[in-house]
């Protein structure tokens, strides 16, 4: 079975880099994920169909040793410039037809769009150069590695989405995309034309046509009754999004007999949608840290400030209460490689302790329902470990009691959920001790 490139991208492309995205160029985060979801067949696309092209196969081995991959976000003019000439290379004047789609198809503007075609090309350039890397691949070796893709591609382009509103060139007619009868909405004005069309049934055959009293045709009492049915469903499902608090339970090796973990949330219950995060300067005793407003640090800060910590007892007191990462976020399979856009979290963790250097904590790592449940325990346990070791190299080991993996035993979400549902039970956290 061909190894299908796309999945080696999609950790660089994380749920902390399309948020920390969205932050950057004023977007949404769904915009964000829908505008990455159509760029990246394409892109896949482009570099298949350009398997043998030099300037591709230099990219790739290149892509590697350039530490691309380390700042997808704040890219360099240097690896911007190459990028772009490798795009026109590789789709010619067609870049910016793309850049429009995109743009129309994600509800984001061009230049967002832009960037984010940069983005992911750098994305996918040095995915592809560390696999090859990693598996001693040279360039006749990457060559076939991108000709496999032309079977996998097709695949993947999603629904709104045509070849023909990609305007990607004439290449592009061997994928065979099941959507590519899309047909491109222009802007054209045209004269209004009226058409006349004119009916092969003979008059009197059609029951529907020639009944005056309007009860011959099945739509006439079934497309009411479909609407009425679609109204009822909606109304259902906005009730069922009013409840917006969810609790985690988490058990603590350390404490006796339940650790129950009471997640914080950052919930907006207007009209029972979900605000989008918006990253805001967080006052830590007059340093600005990046993150949310009720977020993981602005919740932790407000705990320490209103001396609830101070007045604890002891860990009991304590242990109920766990703040979710809101941007960490280790790459698929993973426990000592961060996705893009995880450090600052980690940044803003060591600072919170450096100004109160009496609070300790304890570290947890959780899984989804999918895989072995040893070794999803052994995962999340080596991620909590490495957040732990990483607050050590920091001098702040002191202030870390402990550090545990739980595996999948509290995910909430079905193993055969999708992937975007379940990544709500993929977490990290953290919770004060003593």
């Amino acid at each position: 079975m061909s190894l299908n490139v796309i999945d080696l991208i999609k950790g660089q492309l994380g749920p902390a880099l399309v948020s920390q995205a969205a932050s950057q160029l004023g977007e949404s985060e769904s915009g964000i994920s829908k505008a990455i979801g159509g760029l990246l067949p394409a892109i896949v696309g482009g570099l298949a169909n350009n398997s043998d092209n030099p300037a591709v196969l230099d990219a790739i081995s290149n892509a590697s040793s350039s530490g691309i991959l380390g700042n997808l976000l704040g890219g360099s003019a240097n690896n911007s410039s190459w990028i772009s000439t490798l795009l026109s290379s590789i789709f010619g004047d067609k870049v910016g037809g793309i850049v429009n789609a995109i743009a129309t198809y994600a509800g984001i503007s061009n230049n967002s769009s832009s960037s984010l075609l940069n983005l992911v090309t750098g994305a996918t350039l040095g995915s592809v150069g560390k696999y090859a890397t990693d598996n001693n691949l040279d360039k006749s070796g990457i060559s076939s590695l991108l000709g496999e893709q032309k079977g996998i591609v097709s695949t993947l382009l999603p629904a709104g989405l045509s070849l023909a509103s990609l305007n990607i060139g004439d290449w592009a007619k061997g994928y065979k995309f099941d959507n590519d009868a899309d047909t491109i909405k222009q802007t054209v004005r045209e004269e209004p034309k009226v058409e006349v069309t004119r009916s092969t049934t003979p008059v009197g055959t059609d029951p529907d046509r020639n009944n005056s009293d309007g009860g011959g045709s099945i739509w006439k009492w079934l497309l009411p009754l479909l609407l009425l049915l679609a109204a009822g469903y909606f109304l259902w499902k906005q009730c069922e999004k009013k409840e917006t608090t969810t609790t985690t339970v988490a058990t603590d090796s350390t404490a006796a007999p339940a650790d129950t973990a009471a997640t914080v949330t950052s919930t907006d219950t207007t009209a029972g949608v979900a605000a989008a995060k918006v990253d805001e300067n967080i006052d830590l005793n007059g340093t600005a840290l990046k993150g949310y407003k009720g977020g993981m640090e602005d919740q932790m800060i407000a705990f320490l400030k209103s001396d609830s910590y101070k007045n604890a007892a002891d860990d009991s007191a304590l242990k109920d209460k766990w703040y979710d990462f809101d941007h960490v976020n280790f790459k698929l399979g993973s426990s000592t490689e961060l996705e893009a856009g995880s450090q600052g979290q980690l940044e803003n963790l060591a600072a919170i302790l450096k100004a109160f250097p009496d609070a300790k904590i304890k570290i947890g790592g959780y899984t989804d329902k999918t895989g072995n449940e040893a070794s999803n325990v052994k995962l999340s346990t080596a991620r909590a470990a490495y957040i732990k070791d990483w607050l050590a190299k920091q001098n702040l080991g002191g202030q870390v009691l402990g550090a545990e993996g739980y595996g999948s035993q509290f995910a909430k979400v079905d193993a055969k959920a999708s992937d975007a549902e379940r990544a709500a039970d993929r977490k990290m956290s953290v919770r004060f001790a003593k």
